[in-house]
């Protein structure tokens, strides 16, 4: 095949899973949106609602929809956007709870969908999403009345364990929240490694089920192989690709491989970045075009059918330092013309 394969291990999802449900006293849920961090939610949703998961959370209402018709009745889906224009049938067609995010979204969900489920988000600091502390205050008793499922809020800095942004949000949301007889969230995956504090009834883990940091103890999930089309002999002083960026320094060999913008490998990765084969480090030159990235394999006395990207020998967060990004971004660009293969 010409496609690079993708391979996902769902059994590492799982227990990447377990492991951080093992670092609480509370419900763990699971964060699902954006197809699952892009690894597909009808694989891996199924995985993690048997290890236990029975909260998951997306970003909009179409995407629970989608997850509705993977998961079936039962697990609850929160929608993280909340309730916006339009979205009434789909909330109630697929029995989703929006966090509604201001007095505007909770006069719309009361008025539309009389007496179903919702949950409330609250701005602890980050200013993202969310009702301010002056609105919680104004708008909290009517609230109350119509029974949230939930109480969530967002950490803005988790991934920096001393950030003093981390417990003056955790103040500001007990500030918010304590004394309510509903359940409370605050702590994604970075939240959880900040210990029991910030773990209150429910955690909702993401990039660390997928192998991403903070989750330094995360099994690797994704692997990505790369088919070489071709190998060539480039003389010194002549150059690779496109804007000639690269010019031989030496004879090179130079392997050109299957995978591109196109396929969510973003030009930034350019220079700089490397390739492996059996742990030896191979750097792209040149720059990323839209199918095809150029590699440097002088180093190896056999070239290989395929080159490995992303697995045991450089993680996601690795070949997201090579583009200056993180590994979320890595993880939901790659791209629909992967071989994908799952492993369980």
């Amino acid at each position: 095949m010409t496609t690079a394969t993708l391979s996902i291990d769902l059994n590492a999802v799982a227990a990447n899973w377990q492991a951080l449900n093992e670092m609480t006293g509370c419900d763990t849920g699971a964060v699902i949106k954006a197809n699952a961090y892009g690894l597909g939610i009808d694989r891996v949703a199924p995985v993690l609602a048997a290890q236990g998961a029975r909260k998951f959370f997306v970003a909009v209402a179409e995407e629970g929809v989608a997850l509705r018709r993977v998961l079936g009745p039962g697990p609850a889906i929160n929608v993280f956007a909340g309730h916006m224009p339009g979205d009434a049938d789909m909330i109630r067609s697929a029995a989703l709870t929006p966090m509604i995010n201001s007095v505007d979204q909770l006069i719309a969900h009361v008025e539309t969908l009389p007496g179903h489920r919702f949950g409330i988000q609250l701005n602890s600091g980050m200013n993202r999403l969310g009702m301010d502390p002056a609105e919680w205050s104004a708008l909290r008793d009517i609230a109350l009345a119509q029974n949230p499922t939930l109480i969530i809020s967002h950490l803005a800095c988790a991934d920096e364990p001393n950030h003093p942004m981390n417990a003056r949000q955790l103040k500001t949301f007990r500030d918010m929240t304590d004394g309510l007889n509903v359940p409370r969230s605050l702590a994604a995956t970075g939240g959880i490694l900040l210990g029991r504090d910030y773990h209150f009834d429910m955690t909702r883990p993401g990039i660390g089920l997928y192998g991403g940091l903070p989750f330094v103890d995360a099994q690797p999930v994704v692997t990505l192989d790369v088919p070489v089309i071709q190998v060539r002999e480039v003389s010194t002083g002549h150059p690779v690709g496109y804007g000639c960026a690269w010019t031989a320094p030496r004879p090179s060999q130079v392997a050109t491989i299957a995978a591109g913008y196109a396929d969510g490998l973003i030009r930034a990765l350019g220079n700089g970045a490397t390739l492996t084969h059996e742990g030896r480090r191979l750097p792209v030159i040149g720059r990323v075009s839209m199918d095809l990235i150029t590699v440097d394999v002088t180093s190896l006395a056999e070239v290989p059918e395929h080159l490995q990207l992303i697995g045991g020998h450089q993680s996601v967060d690795t070949v997201a330092g090579f583009a200056g990004t993180i590994g979320y971004e890595v993880l939901t660009a790659l791209g629909s013309r992967y071989d994908r293969v799952y492993v369980e």
